[in-house]
């Protein structure tokens, strides 16, 4: 399998792949993606299936027999548009809204409950943390709270040693919290290459990453400020570094995405009123088609088919028994009988 890592690059709202398999085939177009789809191409992209068609052309049907080994989606808050390199596929957002990868999670628990995969998604500045599998033995020591983000920042091997801050200052509160971002995505790389054989095996891992970092700054000094600049550009640089790393920690077979939203738009009134009007509502089955594949199918397929094999077989057996038994010798109602006719 391949891993996906996903950066989203706004441009009024713009969903960018920084890094892709050969597996995995994005086109080049402008085609506009719908916020709440964004999980499903990463689903997509991962070879699982998705409740509702995707008919979207950016997504491309690859190599369905390799997949990514693990999927980044990386989301910045904020800002509209980031100077994303451009060698990598951009399209604009429909409706922002916030992204959660929990369906792509609960397939992974699903099909690969006993490998353990690594899950990770990570809000630093709300201290919002989710590890499922191997990922709480990898990433026991990251920085989670805003406590232990402060004092990471002030170790001898922090960023602040080789990043270049320009405007931004090590007194400030916000630009700290802006940092400590960044240190996250080089701690989770660098965990990640101390467990180098996670990355080798047949499951799949998941990343999920909100960065609010450059909103606050963006907010703290204005967004034509130089400070903002800075930040916004010390970030695409930590972001295509980070994407780097993740797509050769896993042998290439990575995508990485990136989803840069200057605002989300109501995202869960709208949410919550769509799914009731789809539950309310039958859709029709025009074309006639097979319903949805379940995952369990293949377990019951089984149970049954070996469950009636298994049952014609003690037939066949106890048939051709009954048939070749000899009722002077076998059966011992015969027996009974006849010596209850010898002593009469």
């Amino acid at each position: 399998t391949d891993f996906c890592v996903y950066l989203p690059g706004v441009c009024g709202d713009e969903f960018s792949i920084l890094r892709s398999p050969q597996s995995v085939v994005f086109r080049d177009g402008s085609w506009p993606i719908p916020g709440e789809r964004i999980p499903d191409v990463a689903a997509l992209t991962m070879g699982f299936s998705v409740e509702e068609e995707l008919p979207w052309p950016g997504l491309a049907v690859g190599d369905l027999f390799h997949r990514p080994r693990a999927t980044v989606l990386v989301t910045v808050k904020g800002v509209d548009k980031l100077a994303l390199p451009v060698k990598g596929f951009s399209y604009p957002i429909e409706n922002a809204v916030p992204l959660s990868l929990d369906s792509v999670a609960n397939a992974i628990h699903t099909l690969f409950s006993e490998e353990t995969p690594v899950v990770l998604q990570l809000a630093p500045s709300e201290e919002r943390v989710y590890m499922v599998g191997k990922a709480n033995s990898v990433f026991e020591d990251l920085s989670v709270t805003l406590r232990q983000l402060r004092n990471r920042l002030f170790q001898d091997n922090s960023i602040l040693s080789s990043l270049p801050l320009n405007s931004l200052s090590r007194n400030n509160e916000v630009d700290l919290l802006f940092l400590s971002e960044l240190q996250v995505l080089r701690d989770i790389a660098s965990l990640l290459s101390r467990h180098k054989h996670l990355a080798k095996d047949h499951s799949p891992d998941l990343y999920s990453l909100e960065l609010s970092g450059l909103e606050e700054v963006g907010k703290r000094y204005g967004e034509d400020s130089q400070q903002f600049k800075d930040a916004s550009q010390i970030l695409v640089d930590s972001l295509q570094k980070f994407a780097d790393e993740m797509f050769n920690l896993y042998g290439g077979n990575a995508v990485v995405e990136v989803v840069a939203v200057k605002e989300f738009n109501s995202p869960l009134i709208r949410k919550t009123r769509s799914i009731l009007q789809s539950s309310e509502s039958v859709k029709e089955n025009p074309y006639n088609l097979a319903y949805p594949y379940n995952y369990n199918y293949s377990v019951i397929f089984n149970i049954i088919l070996w469950m009636m094999i298994g049952l014609a077989l003690a037939v066949i057996v106890i048939s051709y028994n009954l048939w070749n038994m000899d009722p002077g010798y076998d059966s011992i109602i015969y027996r009974m009988t006849n010596q209850k006719i010898r002593m009469d």
